[in-house]
C-alpha cells in the first residue's frame, strides 16, 4: 500500500473519480497546466485535457456560478478556490444559489458541486491566506462541510463527496498538506460523510478536533496521558452534518469535554458543539465545556504561533477541565 501525503491523496481521489465518471470536471485558477498552486491537480490536465481540467479567470464568483450551471445540466464540477480566504467573492453564489438549488426547485435539480479549498494557518501566509471560514457555511442550510486530517480520510471523503448530489465544501488543511503522511489504498474506496472517528479512546476527558488541529490535539492528549489523564480524542472529519451520536456518547462517558479549532472563538463551530452537548448531556457533565480556539482578531502574521491553538494551550485546557470540581 503506497504512503502518500495529504495533497497527493487529494490528487489521487480526483484522478480516480475522473477516470470512473466522465461527467466530473475540475476547474479553478491555475489548476490546469500549472497543476495548482499546491500541486493538488498536477498531471490531470495532461491526462484529461482542457475540456475537463479548466483554467479559469481570477474570478471566484464566476468560478462557482459556472459550476452551478454545469451541475444543473448534468455535469459534476469540482471547482477549486485557491485559498479559502478568497471564497468570499463567491459567497452569494454559494449561500443564495448553490445551497438552495435543490430546495427551491422541489428536488428537480440536484447540486453536485464539490468546492475544494485550502484553509487555515501555519504557513506564514498572513491574514489574507490563513483564515478558517468553515462556520460561515455550516450556518447555511443545504451545504455539507468536510475537513480531513489525514491522507486516508482525504481521499475517501473526497470520493464520497463527489458521488452524492448535495453541495460540499471540502476544506483542506494546507498546513499539513505535506506533513501528514499515511498509507492510502490504491484505487477506489470511500469514507462515509457524516461519521466522526474516535482516534483514541479514553475515560477522563473528551477532546474534539478536526483538520490540522487534530494533530495538535493528539500531541496534547499524549502529554496529558503522561500526567495520568486519559483522553478520548475525536476527529470530526465531516463538520456538517455533525456526528452528534459519536460526540454525545463520548461526552456521557467522560463527563468532561474540550473542543479545539483554529477559527476565531466567537460563533465558531465549537460554540454550536458546546450547545448541542449541553442540550443532550447536561446531567452527565462534570465540568463546564472548554473551547480552545483562535482569537477574535484578524489572523496575525508575526504572532501566528500565538494565534493557533497549539498543543501546550490545548493541554492547559485539558488540565483545567480535568481538575474542575463543583
Amino acid at each position: 500500500m503506497p504512503t502518500l501525503n495529504l495533497v497527493q491523496a487529494v490528487n489521487d481521489a480526483l484522478r480516480v473519480e475522473m477516470r470512473r465518471n466522465p461527467d466530473v470536471v475540475v476547474m479553478g485558477e491555475d489548476v490546469g497546466k500549472f497543476g495548482g498552486v499546491f500541486r493538488a491537480t498536477a498531471g490531470l490536465y495532461e491526462e484529461f485535457g482542457p475540456e475537463r481540467v479548466i483554467d479559469t479567470p481570477l474570478a471566484e464568483s464566476g468560478i462557482i456560478g459556472t459550476a452551478i450551471g454545469m451541475a444543473m445540466y448534468g455535469l459534476r464540477p469540482v471547482p477549486e478556490i485557491q485559498f479559502s480566504d478568497f471564497i468570499f467573492p463567491a459567497f452569494d453564489q454559494i449561500v443564495n444559489e448553490l445551497a438552495k438549488l435543490r430546495y427551491r426547485s422541489g428536488g428537480q435539480y440536484a447540486a453536485p458541486v464539490v468546492i475544494r479549498t485550502p484553509y487555515g494557518g501555519g504557513i506564514k501566509g498572513g491574514h489574507y491566506h490563513s483564515q478558517s471560514p468553515e462556520a460561515l457555511f455550516i450556518h447555511t442550510a443545504g451545504l455539507k462541510v468536510v475537513s480531513p486530517s489525514n491522507p486516508y480520510d482525504a481521499k475517501g471523503l473526497l470520493l464520497a463527496a463527489m458521488r452524492q448530489d448535495d453541495p460540499v465544501l471540502f476544506f483542506e488543511p494546507k498546513r499539513i498538506y505535506r506533513a501528514a503522511r499515511g498509507e492510502v489504498p490504491e484505487g477506489d474506496y470511500t469514507v462515509e460523510l457524516g461519521r466522526a472517528k474516535v482516534v483514541r479512546e479514553g475515560d477522563d476527558v473528551t477532546v474534539i478536533a478536526w483538520g490540522a488541529m487534530l494533530h495538535e490535539a493528539e500531541r496534547a492528549v499524549e502529554q496529558a496521558a503522561e500526567k495520568g489523564i486519559s483522553c478520548e480524542l475525536i476527529d470530526l472529519r465531516t463538520l456538517w452534518p455533525l456526528d452528534i451520536d459519536c460526540i454525545t456518547e463520548s461526552a456521557r462517558k467522560t463527563g468532561r469535554v474540550v473542543v479545539v479549532h483554529e477559527a476565531a472563538r466567537t460563533c465558531g463551530l465549537g460554540a454550536e458543539i458546546c450547545a448541542l452537548i449541553q442540550e443532550r448531556c447536561f446531567v452527565h457533565l462534570e465540568a463546564p465545556i472548554k473551547r480552545v480556539t483562535g482569537w477574535d482578531t484578524p489572523f496575525p502574521y508575526t504572532l501566528e504561533n500565538e494565534y493557533l491553538p497549539r498543543a501546550p494551550r490545548i493541554l492547559m485546557g485539558i488540565d483545567e477541565v480535568a481538575a474542575f470540581e463543583a
